[in-house]
């Protein structure tokens, strides 16, 4: 990890240099300020990424920030417009292709109604694009389907966070307070790999004399800083918050005045307890009682504790409920609101949070608001200057648009910043659908797995060259320059929607000509909801170095912690929920005898679209692998670094085997990046959460077999 006061003494690149561009990584949700410096020397060009102070990673970059730049600049970048005929691309002018769309569309909603169009969007895009992909759909478009990549990222934490407080921003404290907090539990949270740049937070609250406790069926980087690891059975963390709070009830750590004054619901969950044997959830969790009663002691008698969780819980066919039970361990002990005491949900993707707070979602409307509320319809359609009738209703989620696909009910689909064919479950399903579909129009700075089914592939901007906002899992809005000039033709997204939609003949909803602009109306349109942005301007980001929603005026200082003195829910309470103890819905069997979870490595992101493209990374990480126990191993007859077969009910994919004690003996774990043969999605469930529609990626059973034959992988 690279740390700006390294630079302090180095010797100054600028004489070289063409170019120095300010910007932040695009890649995880901490959002690490630097520069990136473009050295031409000797009649070629150099790139060096600098790390830049900031509140957040405190000057920090880890190895993907530090060779983010390799994708912006590497030759596979798309330059121009490209159809596809007689199955290979030919480049096209951006004349042509806003044509083709415009014909298209036409047809399909002519032919098969207005919501036969889909949207499909990704959360690493601007909130500015967030917020235009929204009133796109809706307005250019007329259809009710629009979702986003998100879904199977944040939607469990954050239907929770809105359910038991009433508002959904990823952490309830600053980052600073870290240090502070005397107990953390980290929940399918690997923080090492997926955010490293926090980090040393978590080192500086350890020689604070913090107790940590790692919750995970892998041993990794994150959970080798824990004094207590909890090594449990895929999809069993609702269960195992029981167990905690069952020791809790019964040897007195609850707060009963912060119960009373905050919360609702308290008696429905004690009752529940009550009935928990602590015998049955080590049982059913692989957690010994005794583990269960020191972590539970140690939270409980902590004067200050803070919760995170991530994909490992939420993930998950329970996702929303087990998120809505480590919430309730945060309120019966007190420790929210307040310095060092409170809960987060780690969000994963660079624009995670802001993503889905203005309308990128199919329940959801520009502030967080419900696109069933009358009130809130009413109040957008009159910021957008539509009558409120011409607003489509609730669309579906993610996955559930993607069946749609499938069943031919959608049959045009538009694509932005996201790559479904690889980060969707049961893959297959997802290909055969996109084959079906009379046009797939995909905007994407390469040719990935699913552009590469496209019928017209548009050429976007990257975070080097695309000025906007995001919002980092804090909460705070931060600006991003756009200093690189777009190569080729390349397009920021929102001039590529804003030309569609004139096409159609929307100019008037689509005039903008500045990212700027955009997010000016953004702020308008969020005015009073929930995710209130209207006090946040680009000069008070830049001269603030980022300003915390909700911010309701430019008076405000934006509120850097929540629930100090009261929830976000109407009556001041935030609701306490009893859980109960769930069963993944795919359990092993004969057949299929092992759990298989997925997850992240350090160097890539999502799909691996971006950082497969950076020579540097793929170095470390060229091929996807099996993490399989020693014993389970042998039990196969599984050699480490062979090819191996792993099998679903949905499917099968080719890995490499690594060996090893870090992960539990009835389990193995394929990360998520890599597509094809290795592409794990192709195997994962898709069942979803009943609540918040999130799939079940994190547990699913497999067999595992030595590949016979050779293959090229």
């Amino acid at each position: 990890m690279m740390n700006v006061r390294q630079h302090l003494h180095s010797k100054p690149l600028e004489e070289k240099s063409n170019t120095v561009m300010d910007t932040q990584c695009p890649f995880c949700s901490v959002q690490c300020k630097m520069q990136v410096i473009e050295v031409q020397e000797k009649g070629r060009k150099t790139y060096q990424a600098i790390p830049l102070d900031n509140p957040a990673s405190q000057g920090r970059l880890c190895i993907k920030g530090m060779n983010a730049h390799q994708h912006a600049v590497h030759p596979d970048r798309i330059l121009y417009p490209m159809r596809k005929v007689d199955g290979e691309f030919v480049r096209i002018s951006w004349s042509e292709a806003i044509r083709l769309i415009k014909e298209m569309f036409t047809r399909i909603q002519q032919e098969d109604g207005l919501d036969a169009l889909g949207v499909y969007g990704g959360a690493t895009v601007t909130n500015e694009t967030a917020y235009l992909l929204g009133k796109f759909a809706r307005v250019a478009l007329k259809t009710k389907h629009i979702d986003y990549n998100g879904r199977y990222c944040m939607s469990a934490a954050a239907t929770a966070g809105n359910k038991a407080f009433g508002i959904d921003r990823g952490l309830t404290n600053q980052l600073s307070e870290i240090p502070f907090s005397k107990c953390m539990i980290l929940a399918g949270t690997n923080i090492a790999e997926c955010q490293p740049t926090l980090m040393p937070y978590f080192t500086q609250a350890k020689e604070n004399r913090s107790f940590i406790i790692a919750i995970d069926p892998r041993e990794t980087a994150t959970t080798k800083i824990a004094d207590l690891h909890l090594k449990i059975k895929p999809g069993m963390d609702a269960a195992l918050v029981n167990g905690l709070l069952k020791v809790i009830f019964e040897e007195g750590y609850v707060d009963q005045t912060f119960i009373a004054d905050r919360t609702k619901g308290f008696e429905a969950l004690q009752e529940h307890i009550s009935t928990i044997e602590l015998e049955h959830i080590a049982e059913i969790t692989g957690i010994s009682v005794k583990q269960i009663q020191t972590a539970a002691r140690a939270y409980g008698k902590a004067e200050t504790g803070m919760i995170f969780t991530a994909r490992g819980v939420e993930q998950q066919t329970d996702g929303y409920m087990a998120v809505r039970n480590f919430i309730n361990l945060s309120l019966v002990t007190g420790k929210i609101g307040k310095i060092g005491s409170g809960y987060g949900a780690i969000t994963g993707q660079g624009n995670g949070q802001g993503a889905r707070e203005h309308g990128h979602k199919a329940d959801q409307l520009p502030g967080y608001r419900s696109i069933e509320n009358p009130e809130h319809r009413a109040y957008v359609a009159k910021v957008w200057g539509i009558d409120e009738q011409d607003l489509p209703g609730k669309g579906v989620s993610a996955y559930e648009m993607l069946e749609k696909v499938y069943q031919q009910e959608i049959t045009g689909l538009f694509v932005i910043s996201s790559n479904p064919v690889v980060s969707s479950p049961n893959a297959n399903l997802v290909e055969e659908g996109l084959k079906k579909l009379k046009f797939l129009v995909v905007a994407d700075m390469f040719v990935s797995e699913t552009a590469r089914m496209a019928d017209l592939i548009l050429p976007a901007s990257s975070y080097l060259e695309n000025e906007g906002t995001l919002t980092n899992l804090e909460g705070r809005v931060t600006y991003r320059p756009g200093n690189r000039e777009c190569p080729g033709e390349v397009k920021h997204d929102w001039q590529i929607l804003c030309e569609v939609a004139i096409a159609l003949g929307k100019e008037t909803y689509f005039s903008f000509s500045s990212a700027e602009e955009i997010f000016h109306e953004l702020r308008i349109a969020s005015r009073g909801g929930i995710a209130d942005y209207y006090g946040i301007t680009y000069d008070r980001i830049k001269q603030e170095g980022g300003v915390y929603w909700p911010c309701p005026s430019q008076d405000h200082p934006g509120a850097g912690r929540l629930f100090e003195t009261s929830f976000a829910h109407p009556d001041g309470k935030a609701e306490i929920v009893a859980v109960d103890n769930h069963v993944p819905k795919e359990q092993m069997n004969d057949q299929f005898p092992l759990y298989l979870t997925t997850g992240r490595v350090m160097t890539h992101y999502l799909t691996g679209v971006q950082t497969r493209r950076s020579h540097t990374l793929l170095a470390r990480d060229v091929e996807s692998y099996l993490e399989i126990h020693p014993k389970t191993a042998k039990k196969y007859r599984i050699e480490d670094a062979s090819l191996v077969k792993v099998e679903s009910r949905r499917g099968s994919i080719i890995v490499r085997s690594k060996v090893t004690e870090d992960i539990r003996e009835d389990t193995v774990f394929v990360p998520m990046h890599w597509g094809d043969l290795q592409n794990v999605n192709k195997i994962t469930n898709q069942a979803l959460d009943p609540n918040c529609k999130m799939p079940g990626f994190k547990v699913c059973a497999v067999k595992v077999n030595p590949l016979v034959g050779t293959v090229s992988i």
